[in-house]
């Protein structure tokens, strides 16, 4: 099994007590709990049983500490994981709509995880094959940009497969508005790119869907795979679309969603590249995709039933209950 490897934020998101508004006059109180998208994923994997590595700094704070303690206690490796005095760690206030729908407000920047750079990488971190995965609230600002660029370039030329979700965030930009084109730049060094049908509709501007996917295909991505939310997930390679439905649950909190989902197929990449490698041409068997994707929507699933993020994803067993 290949392991997987997840550099990006980790932060504290404070899960407000509201649904909507449904609490009255009670007191709103926010609960801490560990999140932030790629350390989410790191989490999703290792539950799944996947060895999997985390990259990223931590304030040297108290909320570094539960940050760390909280990523060890899930299997994680944090041999990777950088402290630092120069910044906090960022917080994420999250609130939800009746159908636990969820939006943030971000304190970050500063924040430790901005300061992360190609010197604190471990030696020899991609000389293994592996699954690296990235996100796109690692290129809010210059020189953390600069260093997602570089190590998703090193990654892929070392031989690994590069994963990236949009997991778009405007209000973490400086204009509140996400740089298309600086993602767009991420999204081509993949080999698996994941995203929404309303992240996609903001990353095509006026060009066709058809056209814009044609366009990150021809630039070498393999695969692209969007969700909508509870609705069906499509899949686009060269020569083939694959679409699955997801189980339908009663969401609670969609904030470890999409986290869960490609958390789900990264596990089911991570097992079928260890046992068949690079020559498994895992993005043209179908019969594997469909499994896959199915695992993803399930992990999914699974993980909008219940609050926060790595409390909320799922193990195998969780899944087994989940199929029923």
């Amino acid at each position: 099994m290949l392991p997987v490897i997840a550099f990006g934020e980790a932060l504290v998101d404070m899960l407000s007590s509201r649904l909507g508004d449904l609490a009255g006059d009670a007191p709103e109180i926010f609960t801490p709990y560990a999140g932030g998208a790629p350390a989410n994923v790191a989490v999703a994997c290792a539950r799944l049983g996947v060895p999997s590595r985390f990259l990223g700094m931590l304030g040297a704070d108290h909320f570094g500490d539960f940050l760390a303690a909280e990523l060890a206690s899930h299997g994680v490796d944090l041999s990777g994981v950088v402290r630092t005095h120069e910044a906090r760690t960022a917080l994420a206030f999250v609130s939800r709509d009746a159908n636990g729908e969820r939006t943030f407000d971000f304190y970050r920047p500063p924040a430790a995880d901005l300061l992360y750079r190609l010197e604190h990488l471990p030696a020899s971190v991609f000389a293994e094959p592996a699954i690296v995965h990235f996100c796109s609230n690692s290129l809010t600002e210059t020189e953390i940009a600069e260093t997602t660029l570089a190590m998703a370039d090193m990654a892929g030329r070392a031989g690994c497969l590069v994963s990236v979700d949009a997991n778009l965030r405007h209000n973490l930009w400086p204009d509140g508005r996400t740089d298309i084109a600086l993602v767009t730049r991420l999204i081509d060094h993949a080999d698996l790119v994941k995203l929404s049908t309303d992240e996609l509709d903001y990353l095509r501007a006026d060009h066709p869907a058809d056209a814009w996917l044609a366009e990150r295909l021809a630039a070498g991505v393999k695969l692209v795979v969007i969700t909508d939310g509870p609705g069906e997930v499509r899949a686009f390679g060269v020569g083939r679309e694959l679409r699955h439905m997801p189980p339908a649950v009663e969401a609670v909190d969609t904030t470890a969603g999409g986290d869960a989902f490609i958390g789900g197929l990264l596990a089911e990449l991570a097992g079928f590249l260890g046992e068949r490698g690079a020559e498994g041409n895992w993005h043209q068997d179908d019969a594997f995709l469909q499994r896959a994707l199915g695992t993803a929507a399930n992990c999914g699933a699974h993980a909008v039933t219940r609050p926060g993020a790595y409390a909320a994803l799922p193990d195998r067993n969780d899944l087994t209950r989940l199929r029923g």
